[in-house]
């Protein structure tokens, strides 16, 4: 009995002997306090395009490197790993550290501009949140800012546009779904506000023909009582974008609703003089009821 015991354990102990001895070279490295032979493998493998092979290495060598010669190209490649493996997050924080740490490095603009690049890449679509646009949108234009002879700066601006073009059609979607939804007075008002957040926006004319039937429809489901300046101000904003848009693709609807508004305007005119007489009769009803209990 004692004896297979002992024949299990030094079993047990050859396997464990066997599974340390295959520990790849690689995962000595990482498991070893050699940093400068750690560096040198984290270059290599990233000039290899091994990236999560260099980010286990470069990963821990920042504080080891802080204040050598070696440091700067450190953070530079670290930077750029995680970047290289998407990890945007955290490569837009390391090249913004990598610029606020070396300002005068020949590789601070590139990083600065790859910090707000990284946002760029991490905004969403326009149907989501939009608070990493808003930040790329920043980060950008403090690169314009700082560096406005930069090569990079038309790229810059490009990304701009296409960051703001989102924001129009996030408030664009904003808006028509208060439309959707039959919130027609807060339609009213969304597309209002998106125009004039973005007024020289493509969408203009597609939002000003949806202001104007969400006008219309606000006209049509209020009280008798406010419909006429209600339809009025649709009939207003028809002609309004009749003329500022004689060829647009959206004439026909605004000409449309405005038909729409008038034949509504017509017919609260007639509703509200034929119920005059009946308002005036009551009023002199409650005029000699009051005169009557004064005597």
């Amino acid at each position: 009995m004692f004896k297979n015991r002992r024949l299990l354990t030094w079993s047990l102990l050859l396997i464990l002997a066997v599974v340390a001895g295959c520990k790849s070279k690689f995962e000595k490295l990482v498991a070893s306090n050699d940093t400068g032979k750690k560096y040198q493998e984290a270059i290599r493998l990233y000039n290899k395009k091994d990236y999560s092979k260099a980010l286990l290495l470069f990963d821990g060598l920042n504080q080891k490197y802080k204040g050598r010669g070696e440091a700067e190209d450190l953070a530079y490649y670290f930077a750029y790993t995680n970047y290289r493996l998407r990890d945007y997050t955290t490569a837009r924080y390391q090249f913004k550290l990598f610029a606020d740490t070396y300002p005068n490095s020949a590789r601070s603009e590139e990083c600065r501009f790859m910090s707000a690049y990284c946002y760029y890449l991490d905004s969403p679509s326009f149907s989501l949140d939009q608070q990493n646009t808003l930040h790329a949108i920043e980060s950008l234009q403090l690169f314009i800012n700082l560096y406005p002879k930069s090569d990079r700066v038309v790229e810059a601006s490009g990304l701009i546009a296409d960051l703001r073009d989102k924001l129009e059609r996030k408030a664009m979607a904003n808006a028509r779904l208060y439309l959707d939804i039959g919130d027609y007075k807060s339609a009213v008002i969304a597309f209002d506000n998106a125009l004039r957040d973005f007024p020289d926006t493509k969408y203009a004319e597609e939002m000003e023909s949806l202001a104007i039937e969400a006008q219309y429809l606000y006209a049509q489901n209020s009280l008798e009582i406010r419909q006429e300046e209600r339809y009025t101000l649709a009939i207003t904003m028809a002609d309004r974008f009749v003329e500022d848009y004689p060829k647009s693709k959206f004439l026909k609807d605004a000409q449309d609703v405005k038909k729409h508004a008038e034949q509504g305007l017509v017919q609260v005119q007639k509703l509200m003089a034929a119920s005059q007489p009946v308002v005036k009769e009551e009023v002199n009803k409650e005029e000699e009821k009051v005169t009557t209990q004064n005597k």
